[in-house]
């Protein structure tokens, strides 16, 4: 009984020990449309997604965007971020979108809302897109 008892509990401690650090691990497996930025509504489209494999990836206001999620939850850090090529009006918002995505180290997801921040102030306030996908 003894046996049994010890393996269980060694079994538990090891599963722990195995916990998915990313940020999928924690809620973040969803598609995500940034509504704000350092406290200004973001109108122009952007979002993004982090995979199980800690690629992240998104739409900017004009380019698709992919890039590597390289910290565990709940800080973020991203590897470089390479993008599409492709103009249109909206540059100058994907350009503010992509530097400030760049800049964050933080992320708290609580239900449908997700926020990147970092420790000068700046804050992304995403929601989970309602298709899911």
């Amino acid at each position: 009984m003894t046996r049994i008892f010890l393996g269980l509990v060694l079994a538990l401690t090891l599963s722990a020990c195995f916990k998915d650090e990313t940020v999928t691990g924690y809620g973040g497996d969803r598609l995500w449309q940034l509504n704000e930025l350092d406290g200004t509504p973001f109108t122009a489209r952007a979002s993004i997604r982090f995979d199980k494999d800690g690629k992240v990836s998104g739409q900017a206001a004009c380019n698709r965007f992919f890039t590597q999620q390289t910290a565990p939850y709940p800080w973020v850090e991203f590897g470089p971020i390479g993008s599409t090529k492709m103009a249109c009006p909206d540059l100058e918002a994907e350009s503010a979108y992509l530097g400030a995505l760049a800049e964050m180290s933080l992320v708290e997801i609580s239900g449908d809302v997700m926020i990147l921040s970092n420790d000068a102030g700046r804050k992304m306030v995403f929601t989970a897109a309602q298709d899911g996908g």
